[in-house]
């Protein structure tokens, strides 16, 4: 808990401060939300720390064992915008609330913590971003090797992978990118996970292989795990089992949704590592955010499930033919037959169908949920009608997923009201007729306003005072009110309740009578209607299985149909698929530059084969060339996922990897430099690649000396192609590479091509066959508003590098000071520069000179 407060000596403390302390120690990393009355309190160090983190005001309550006690609190109502806040830093959150009845309660009223808000185990709508999905995941490590298990809590999947590397490891972390991270207090890769705001240090006991398998087979309802085929999976089942404890820990209730538990195999997917996932942008850019990656060009789904479904495909490219091929058939049908359109329109209706499964199976879904799946089950039918007649397969099983409920949709339709409110609390949920007794108590409820108007007029007339009036307040209940004027006509029957200034307010038997049987008729109606609320569960749940395919099925289907939407609007076209080895692209775009960019793009060709396995890559800064090996690593990515790609024409043979080592930045956390982070991605790189691997290497060897650069450049490049054989785009500065095409086989030269304008250039962003005949360094240095006198004593140094003069450690002192103190030149010898002498005719040669000479005066 605290340094303040000794939890061991609490007889010191008031009655409630000795409750509060208790629950306190029991969740000592957590932040205690403590519910007394309309207010979550804090004492203590929650209550700094929660001034501090929420920006709320600290304020103080009294004395509690001689000492002030430090206290701030939220309201109740208000409570989810401050768990988002929380939870968006890593921290957690223990919710405690009055379950007691305050009127029979000696001391205290009896609470309990009856929920744990963590950021990996989120599943409230509020709290939950949409479009990304919210897992808690746990790893474990023996021998350098690594089991590695997360969970949606908010969807219920459940995913394990073995890991053999630390390379591997950080791949995972980066693709999963989990909001919680459990780990063992022994793990030894602490550098990789530093970062995570939400990690926890779990005890050694908890990732126990027995006790972890147990856990699982009692979730799972299941003799064995063999039906998993995950059996023999002994460090990712350990990470598994410390995961599902933590969540049972956390949530304290049932988990129905958990009911399966897959095994991710690097086999079945293209492998990209953590600094390829961050160099390509997939889902995120390199400042963190969303803007201006493949995702956010490709993402028009019409459901947040469709959304998060896209983006995991695009971490998870598929190495297998037969299910990209199946994905490719589903949109060009859908696309041929416009139907996507139209097929947008129904899945918007679903909403977030897979999220409302999770909170029912947590028994935490609201009334709104339920309304949202009715919406979504009534839109079934008319999905599965536009399906009936697809030639694709694949959208024919789609189709049969979207199972039909009517039962569940007419219990639906029964049982909740058209618009209900947010909460259960106060009722008006249950809809009319859906349950006789529930009618007749509200009947009871609602009768009582005609009553009060028939009373009103009865005792009028009885009494003779035309200032009576019948009423009621939620304070006082129901009263007969009097102006003190005509007090005197009251009969002996009424009862003085209340004096107000100038009214007298009173009761009579017959309206004590009414207001007992109304009061009670009102907690009885809301009693039963929550009743009625808890059953629904129970009528629900056995659909829960069901209900989770027809979910994952209409995601599937939204991804797809947004393929089929992204390929009409922006032009994208099917890829082949070959058996062989290459990468062969016609007129290829990149998918998120060609989007924000003001220009026309400039669409280029690559040709990656047997004959053509590596690809020197040469031109100026800014030329493009960076832009061009994206594009290649995007499209091809794309065409694994069952996408349309941004090319006229493209073919694809296996591919098992892709790597790239595009720029580098220092590792300050890890103490390691630029060209270190450079040189361990190439290590990378070197050791992993095969022949079936596409390789974009850049700037090889830029961050040594240039001897050191262009060896390390040269020796990379060599066995790239000699001896892994991988299809490869190599990017350099270095000419000297160009020579790489005549020393072996299968290496050729490309170049992206510019033009020179006197001092200026102009980037064609057009690839050519063949080298670049310069680098245009000094050009783009100009451009980039470098000091001309800079650019002159440049110019300089580079004729002496030219024309292989004897190096010098630094320029004379009279060169130095003519360059640097040159003045620019002067507009007359610019116009001078301009003029062709034998093009001009004698007048035009006289009007020039009087030209120049008054430039000259200028």
């Amino acid at each position: 808990m605290t340094a303040t407060i000794d939890t061991s000596e609490l007889e010191k403390h008031t009655p409630m401060m000795r409750q509060y302390l208790t629950m306190k120690a029991q969740h000592p990393d957590m932040l205690l939300f403590y519910r007394m009355g309309d207010f979550y309190e804090l004492f203590y160090d929650d209550a700094k720390r929660a001034s501090e983190m929420l920006g709320i005001s600290l304020t103080a309550r009294g004395k509690s064992g001689g000492d002030p006690i430090p206290m701030a609190g939220i309201p109740y109502h208000a409570v989810e915008g401050y768990l988002a806040k929380l939870v968006q830093i890593g921290q957690s959150v223990a919710i405690c609330e009055q379950i007691g009845d305050p009127a029979t309660s000696k001391g205290p009223v009896e609470r309990k913590v009856v929920r744990i808000v963590t950021p990996g185990t989120l599943t409230d709508e509020a709290l939950l971003q949409e479009h990304q999905d919210n897992l808690l995941a746990a790893v474990y490590e023996y021998k350098q090797h690594y089991g590695y298990a997360t969970l949606d809590v908010a969807s219920g999947r459940f995913v394990i992978i073995e890991l053999g590397s630390i390379e591997a490891l950080e791949a995972e972390l980066q693709r999963t990118n989990p909001a919680e991270l459990l780990y063992s207090e022994d793990f030894g890769q602490m550098q990789l996970i530093n970062h995570f705001k939400g990690k926890r240090r779990r005890p050694e006991w908890e990732f126990d292989y027995d006790t972890c398998v147990r856990l699982l087979l009692e979730q799972f309802g299941t003799r064995d795990l063999r039906g998993f085929g995950i059996a023999d999976a002994r460090l990712s089942l350990q990470a598994a089992g410390c995961l599902m404890q933590y969540v049972k820990d956390t949530q304290r209730t049932a988990l129905p949704h958990i009911n399966a538990i897959t095994r991710f195999s690097q086999s079945d997917s293209i492998i990209l590592d953590a600094a390829t996932r961050r160099n390509l942008e997939l889902t995120t850019n390199l400042s963190g955010g969303r803007e201006n990656t493949l995702a956010s060009v490709l993402d028009a789904t019409a459901t947040p499930m469709g959304s998060r479904m896209l983006q995991r495909w695009l971490h998870q490219p598929l190495r297998h033919h037969g299910q990209i091929l199946a994905r490719q058939q589903g949109v060009s049908e859908l696309l041929q037959n416009g139907l996507y359109t139209e097929l947008h329109e129904m899945l918007k209706e679903l909403g977030d169908v897979e999220r409302i499964m999770a909170r029912l199976a947590l028994r935490s879904a609201r009334p709104r949920d339920f309304a949202r799946l009715r919406q979504a089950l009534a839109m079934l039918p008319a999905l599965q009608q536009l399906l009936a007649d697809c030639d694709s397969e694949y959208l024919r099983q789609l189709a049969l997923q979207l199972s039909e409920f009517p039962q569940l949709h007419d219990l639906l339709e029964r049982a909740i009201i058209d618009n209900p409110p947010v909460l259960i609390r106060d009722g008006g949920v249950i809809r009319e007729g859906y349950h006789a007794e529930l009618d007749e108590w509200r009947s009871l409820s609602d009768g009582a306003t005609g009553y009060l108007e028939e009373m009103e007029a009865r005792e009028k007339a009885r009494t003779g005072i035309h200032t009576l009036k019948v009423g009621y307040n939620r304070v006082h209940g129901y009263f007969i009110e009097v102006s003190r004027a005509q007090s005197a006509l009251v009969p002996l029957n009424y009862q003085r309740r209340q004096t107000l200034k100038n009214t007298e307010r009173y009761i009579t038997p017959e309206l004590k009578e009414h207001e007992e049987k109304v009061l009670s008729s009102q907690g009885k109606a809301l009693a039963l209607e929550k009743q009625l609320w808890e059953e629904l569960f129970d009528l629900i749940l056995p659909h829960l299985h069901p209900l989770q395919q027809f979910a994952k099925a209409a995601a599937e289907l939204d991804v797809i149909s947004n393929f089929a939407e992204r390929a009409d609007m922006l032009d994208y076209h099917c890829p082949e698929l070959s058996t062989e080895a290459g990468i062969w692209i016609e007129a290829g775009r990149h998918p998120v530059v060609e989007r924000v960019s003001s220009e026309p793009f400039i669409a280029n060709p690559v040709a990656l084969n047997n004959n053509r396995r590596m690809l020197i890559v040469t031109g100026p800064n800014m030329g493009g060339k960076s832009t061009y090996m994206r594009q290649v690593a995007l499209i091809t990515l794309m065409a694994h996922i069952g996408c349309f790609v941004p090319a006229q024409r493209t073919i694809v043979g296996p591919v098992d990897r892709i790597f790239t080592r595009i720029g580098a930045s220092d590792d300050l956390a890890s103490g390691r430099s630029t060209f270190m982070v450079e040189m361990t991605e190439t290590a990378n790189i070197l050791h992993n690649a095969t022949a079936h691997s596409l390789v974009l290497m850049d700037e090889i060897g830029r961050g040594t000396s240039t001897y050191d650069g262009l060896s390390l450049a040269w020796s990379a490049a060599e066995y790239l192609a000699q001896n892994i054989a991988a299809m490869t785009l190599f990017a350099t500065h270095y000419f000297e590479l160009t020579q790489l095409p005549e020393l072996l086989p299968h290496v050729c030269n490309v170049h992206l091509d510019a033009m020179e304008h006197g001092d200026t250039i102009a980037f064609m962003h057009a690839v050519q066959e063949g080298a670049a005949s310069k680098s245009y360094g000094l050009q783009v240095a100009a451009l980039a508003g470098v000091p001309s006198a800079v650019i002159q004593s440049a110019k300089l140094k580079l004729q002496q590098l030219e024309n292989r003069e004897q190096p010098q450690t630094t320029i004379s002192p009279q060169q130095q000071a003519l360059a640097f103190s040159a003045p620019e030149p002067s507009a007359a010898l610019n116009r001078l520069a301009q003029i062709h002498p034998d093009e001009l005719t004698p007048r035009q040669a006289l009007e020039l000179i009087y030209e120049l000479k008054q430039l000259a005066k200028d």
